[in-house]
């Protein structure tokens, strides 16, 4: 993946590994426990008063699966190829514009360099927008704000590494899925509590066995955090730690080299993304 780091990523993270007397020598600051603890899928969260625009966004979803044109996005991100900023118009209900609600700090999938966007949903976003000649409007807001936004109708699309859920079915309707995605954990680099684990039941034996006195670390309002407390919706049962709420993933992982919490569980896209940044500083 490429290590395209916000200026905000770099210098908390400059302090932080500074602040920790990290070297060139030492054991890599975090990693990612390659395990696949969910099964997921990424859609994008339409008005449900916008039925027309639903099916506008599915035969685009459809559109860009078959002509490569989101294989060539995907490896802008996860591949060798190279990013292209996306620029937010300002909001002008005069204008014929798609207005997208986003939490830009979700790296690979959107996150900001000075003025400008970037990231998976971000240049879906800008080609959406343009295949529907419209103006692209896109709003930074809290995760747990964005399909409660477009539900409100203050905007019509929700873009965000969202997975499809029957709670956020309440806000949204769901376009087709676009992109398969898990959770994962983040630990320290010289942390070995999951280095003989082989499979996401190996994971969870390990974490069912820790008590409120371990510290987990997610994003707000994500899957990580309803894994970790659980959510019988979700089907998910939960653990017996702490779970600790962020508003993004890359503060929870702060945090954790920190010395405030023991683990962090996040969609594995972001975990591989926060980790080689990381990483790549120390």
């Amino acid at each position: 993946m490429k290590k395209l780091i916000s200026v905000l990523l770099c210098v908390a993270m400059l302090f932080t590994l500074a602040a920790c007397g990290s070297t060139a020598d030492d054991v890599a600051a975090t990693k990612v426990i390659n395990i696949n603890l969910t099964e997921e899928e990424y859609a994008f969260g339409v008005d449900k008063a916008q039925p027309e625009l639903l099916e506008k966004v599915n035969t685009f979803v459809k559109k860009i699966k078959e002509n490569g044109t989101l294989e060539t996005i995907f490896d802008k991100y996860f591949g060798d190829g190279t990013p292209t900023p996306v620029e937010s118009a300002a909001l002008d209900t005069s204008k014929d514009q798609l207005v997208v609600a986003t939490n830009a700090a979700f790296a690979p999938f959107e996150y900001t360099e000075g003025d400008k966007f970037l990231g998976v949903d971000m240049e879906i976003a800008k080609l959406l927008a343009d295949e529907l000649n419209m103006e692209l409007v896109i709003q930074h807001m809290d995760f747990d704000a964005v399909c409660l936004a477009v539900g409100q109708h203050k905007c019509d699309i929700a873009m965000a590494g969202l997975t499809v859920n029957t709670e956020r079915e309440e806000h949204v309707t769901f376009s087709e899925s676009y992109y398969q995605a898990s959770q994962v954990l983040i630990v320290k680099g010289s942390d070995t509590t999951f280095d003989s684990c082989k499979t996401a039941a190996d994971v969870e034996t390990i974490l069912n066995g820790l008590d409120k006195n371990t510290k987990v670390g997610v994003q707000d309002g994500t899957t990580g955090q309803l894994y970790s407390e659980g959510d019988a919706d979700w089907g998910f049962d939960g653990f017996p730690v702490t779970t600790v709420g962020y508003k993004n993933g890359s503060l929870a992982v702060q945090d954790m080299i920190n010395g405030n919490i023991n683990f962090v569980i996040i969609d594995a896209g972001p975990a591989a993304f926060i980790s080689e940044s990381i990483n790549a500083l120390a």
